[in-house]
């Protein structure tokens, strides 16, 4: 089934909470609940359809939610693939509402990570959390972060790229977060700030690394020709993909990613190329994270992501803008970041960004990354058009 252009997002809206201690993770959903279906012009009673997960939300946390909002839907999903969840989760709400299961699905995300000091991706058991495929590595300590570094060792092994040209794109996603009052850091940084800034796990600086916020956020994706009704101009979905990646019995190519597959679906079922993207936000857990997916997307041959984010390809005035708002390097990172992505291309298709704002902007590409490079990750592309 071809979701081209049936569907659309009609509102959004991201909380502009950084670290909200007085504020609890069900209260920044609402919250951002209220501000997607206020942009959309509509109200909660319209909405039968539900899709979340979060940081720390069992598996009928979506079913708390729905009791916190007195919501009962005809459709809910708490797909839980990681940072990429709520790209996949507009992609099936997309879906549903093709398939006739519901007419005005949101999709929200709320997290307090910042205020309870969350220990995202450098402490604890590490990675997977109880995955029984944890018994062959937790033994050996391994981190998220070490993962991610890991893989950028193994970039610049194969391929001689260097730490100046990832620190290239930390350099950008703060010059974006420098024009978006929202972010959390928006003081310019260089490649030197970068390169001087501590080793986190070699050859990833701290400035390498995505911040970690409190935050929130919300869609609402409806039919097509119900959101021509609506309040805002709509962002049309033309195409999506999602998959996995994971060891493969020891027989992975490592520098092979879930976008690879994911992002060649999304694009044959949109019926474009990489040529034709406007700009694309691309998940920013590490500057290694965007520099391999761009890679996996097609943006450029495996191995040139080096000189391809280099000379200011990826600023929201140069060939390819990346990350408009800042990225999880500047802006938010509140654990899971997929449904920024979403709220920003969305921003950027209605012309709504300010100084950051794309030229000409008329498709948009999300890609959310979940999970770690180096061991067990997900993958979920969308492709978006503002008609």
């Amino acid at each position: 089934m071809s979701l081209s252009r049936k569907t659309a997002l009609a509102g959004v809206y991201e909380h502009p909470a950084r670290f909200a201690p007085n504020k609890s993770m069900f209260q920044i959903m609402a919250e951002s609940v209220r501000g997607a279906l206020d942009d959309a012009g509509l109200k909660i009673q319209d909405v039968d359809g539900l899709c979340t997960t979060g940081m720390g939300m069992s598996g009928m946390g979506i079913v708390g939610f729905c009791d916190y909002l007195n919501l009962t839907p005809n459709f809910v999903d708490s797909t839980s693939i990681g940072g990429s969840s709520f790209v996949a989760q507009t992609a099936h709400a997309a879906a549903a509402i093709a398939a006739g299961l519901c007419n005005i699905a949101v999709v929200v995300y709320g997290s307090t990570a910042a205020s309870q000091r969350f220990a995202i991706g450098t402490g604890g058991a590490g990675l997977g959390g109880g995955d029984p495929c944890d018994q062959y590595e937790a033994p050996f300590g391994p981190t998220t972060v070490g993962a991610y570094a890991m893989m950028a060792r193994r970039h610049m092994h194969e391929y001689g790229t260097t730490s100046e040209q990832l620190a290239e794109i930390a350099v950008t996603m703060r010059l974006h977060a420098s024009m978006n009052p929202a972010a959390k850091y928006r003081d310019p940084i260089t490649v030197e700030d970068v390169m001087a800034s501590r080793i986190i796990s070699s050859p990833l600086h701290l400035l390498d690394c995505c911040i970690i916020s409190d935050g929130g956020g919300a869609l609402v994706v409806t039919s097509a020709e119900r959101a021509r009704d609506l309040k805002h101009k709509p962002a049309y979905i033309l195409g999506c993909g999602e998959t996995v990646r994971h060891p493969a019995r020891g027989r992975r190519d490592f520098m092979e990613m879930a976008a690879a597959q994911s992002g060649r679906l999304a694009f044959e079922r949109a019926g474009v190329i990489p040529a034709d993207i406007d700009m694309a936000m691309i998940y920013d857990s590490f500057t290694i994270t965007v520099m391999m997916t761009l890679e996996n997307l097609g943006f450029c041959k495996r191995g040139e992501g080096g000189a391809f984010v280099s000379g200011g390809r990826l600023r929201y005035d140069g060939a390819l803008p990346i990350n408009t708002d800042g990225g999880g390097l500047s802006s938010n990172h509140p654990g899971m970041r997929g449904i920024f992505l979403v709220i920003e291309a969305v921003k950027q298709l209605r012309g709504e960004c300010g100084p950051r704002q794309v030229k000409d902007c008329e498709l948009a590409l999300c890609h959310g990354t979940g999970g770690a490079l180096g061991t067990r990750h997900s993958g979920a592309t969308l492709v978006l058009a503002n008609q």
